[in-house]
């Protein structure tokens, strides 16, 4: 029998190693945007076309390389970060594992221009699927560029399943993002298309939060400042009365590099808690200083996890670090009771005055009874009798046996509504008591009322006296614009005036003088964790956080014409048993149920 183990060849095994690291372009933008960080330029440009799919160029002002190390770059496991394995406990450079460029390599095709300061010419090599195409010297100016071609020309079956250009523009802008924020001393531009999306000059922190989100940051931001022995803890919270209802401005860094890390993620918002709502989420822009040696950085490819040796230690000094910069912070008014406060007048003035001080006197008559001059007329109602068995006919007699006999079929005929807990409604069928959440009720009204709205497109909007600015970041700005067809269609009027802000001109008239803002932001950060590309996936999820935020609530009082009309049009719709949620809305109680339980307890 023949052997059936065999080695891959070099390009096969570059290729399987390029699905773990490149999974699409952002991927790519990602290493060889850091590779420039590590090679210390001061200048990085980024442009791409057809988000990253035609063309991804890297160019950046670094130390450069060598002919030899040009070559050597897109070799497997090539790297000038680690030699041993105990330097991967001491890493501080972004890329060491030498995968990226021998990834990208099998799976597009690259040129690579290079030159170090001391060299009089450059070098050029072009790779194409792991295979060196052409090498000659180039003259250029110090530093790299690294041009990426077609990617995954060569796996098909990749390049099918990567998503809407507008979907792998939004990955590409999150690298850059992460890339940019915790480097504010070098300079950054990003062109897509020709068209430049960011010029990011050097600078501060700040600058560099501000110049990637808005200027409207600036009013924003809390500084976090905490230095210890094991970790110090540097960069910005958001406000707490500025937490959005979408997730975003979430970064955390460890030396420099972005992580993601759910339990660090809960000191944050256990230091805010009942600071902001349940359903919003604070933002913060931090960076964590520890020694190498206490991370392990190598447990995912991509690099974005990492394994602190004392976690706990680590959570309980970010969460002092937030509180207290949120004490130290704090704005509201205080009133400083060691500094003498002049009210207007001098109260010794009062003391010292000849005035005799008269008490006020209030006549009151002790025999007067506000009641007693219409407590005949006083009655019980009718709902009130049917619950305590307190039962008068008109002329204020007690009704005979007869009577009483006829009276539950009288209120049955007129349909008479209670409200229980201000939460629930209940009122009286053939067969037995319903009872019915009222927020539950009125959510599936307001599903199916949306949903219709835009199947016609016939949703009725308020236009606003003042327009209100709604301003997102690039990404969330791309995902919203997404939205604005269904949104227009159930009466939002919107317009974009800038590639991130757009107008709220109109609102639906179900909103009823609620906040737009709030209710736009809780549709966004909905459609972001339920993303689909099915246009009816996207009305479903728009038509069902509508009618959550905007149905009433429960602990709110209904006249019984209000709970009529909630049960009318509940029993009119398609479904009638269940929310949108898919809770049940109603429940019946029938007469042997009742009987049944009065039997046993008696």
């Amino acid at each position: 029998m023949l052997d059936v183990i065999k080695l891959l060849p070099d390009g096969v095994a570059n290729q399987i190693a390029a699905g773990e690291v490149i999974q699409r372009p952002a991927s790519a933008v990602k290493e060889l945007m850091e590779n420039a960080l590590d090679a210390g330029a001061t200048q990085i440009d980024l442009v791409v076309k057809d988000a990253g799919k035609a063309l991804i160029m890297v160019t950046d002002n670094g130390c450069g390389m060598s002919e030899t190390d040009a070559r050597m770059c897109f070799e497997r496991h090539a790297t000038s970060k680690i030699s041993k394995a105990e330097d991967l406990f001491s890493i501080r450079t972004m890329g060491f594992r030498g995968e990226a460029l021998a990834s990208i390599a099998a799976i597009a095709q690259v040129e690579l221009r290079t030159r170090r300061k001391e060299d009089e010419v450059g070098v050029k090599i072009i790779n194409e699927g792991s295979v060196v195409k052409e090498q000659t010297l180039a003259p250029m100016p110090v530093g790299t560029t690294f041009t990426v071609k077609n990617l995954f020309f060569n796996v098909p079956a990749r390049r099918n399943f990567l998503k809407s250009p507008a979907a792998e523009m939004r990955h590409i802008v999150e690298e850059f993002t992460r890339v940019t924020l915790m480097n504010p001393e070098v300079g950054f531009t990003f062109t897509s298309d020709g068209k430049e999306l960011y010029h990011l000059y050097p600078g501060n922190l700040k600058q560099r939060i501000m110049g990637l989100f808005g200027s409207h940051y600036d009013e924003k931001l809390l500084p976090v400042h905490q230095d210890t022995d094991r970790v110090s803890i540097h960069g910005y919270i958001v406000k707490a009365e500025f937490a959005k209802k979408t997730r975003g401005e979430q970064y955390f860094f460890v030396n420099k590099r972005f992580i993601k890390h759910p339990y660090l993620h809960h000191a944050i918002e256990n230091a805010f808690l009942e600071m902001i709502p349940k359903d919003s989420f604070p933002g913060y822009f931090l960076d964590i200083e520890v020694d190498p040696a206490d991370i392990d950085v190598n447990i995912h490819p991509t690099k974005t996890e990492v394994n602190f040796i004392d976690v706990k230690l680590v959570y309980a000094i970010l969460h002092a670090a937030v509180r207290k910069a949120i004490g130290q912070n704090n704005l509201s008014p205080m009133i400083d009771f060691d500094e003498p406060t002049n009210l207007g007048f001098d109260f010794g003035e009062v003391v010292k005055s000849s005035n005799p001080i008269v008490q006020p006197e209030v006549p009151v008559n002790p025999s007067y009874n506000p009641f007693r001059q219409h407590q005949e007329r006083v009655r019980p109602s009718e709902d009130w009798r049917l619950l305590y068995g307190e039962r008068t006919d008109q002329t204020g007699e007690e009704t005979s046996s007869e009577s009483r006999a006829e009276m539950p079929q009288q209120i049955e005929q007129k349909s008479r509504y209670l409200q229980l807990s201000q939460s629930y409604i209940v009122t009286t069928v053939k067969s037995g008591l319903l009872v019915i959440d009222q927020h539950l009720a009125h959510s599936r009204i307001l599903f199916e009322k949306f949903l219709k709205e835009m199947e016609t497109n016939s949703g009725h909007s308020q236009q606003e006296l003042f327009p209100q600015p709604f301003t997102l970041n690039v990404n969330d700005a791309s995902l919203f614009r997404e939205l604005m067809p269904e949104l227009q269609q159930v009466g939002f009027s919107l317009e974009q005036v800038n590639p991130t802000t757009f107008m709220i001109n109109g609102t639906p008239a179900d909103l009823s003088g609620g906040d737009p803002v709030d209710l736009l932001e809780k549709m966004l950060e909905n459609y972001k964790i339920n993303r689909t590309d099915l246009q009816l996936e996207r009305k479903l999820g728009i038509a069902k956080t509508m009618a959550a935020q905007l149905s009433v609530k429960s602990n709110t009082p209904l006249s019984e014409p209000e709970m009529q009309n909630l049960v009318d049009q509940l029993f009119g719709c398609n479904v009638a048993e269940v929310a949108p949620d898919g809770k049940k809305i109603y429940t019946l109680l029938t007469i042997e149920e009742l009987n049944g339980k009065l039997k046993t307890e008696n």
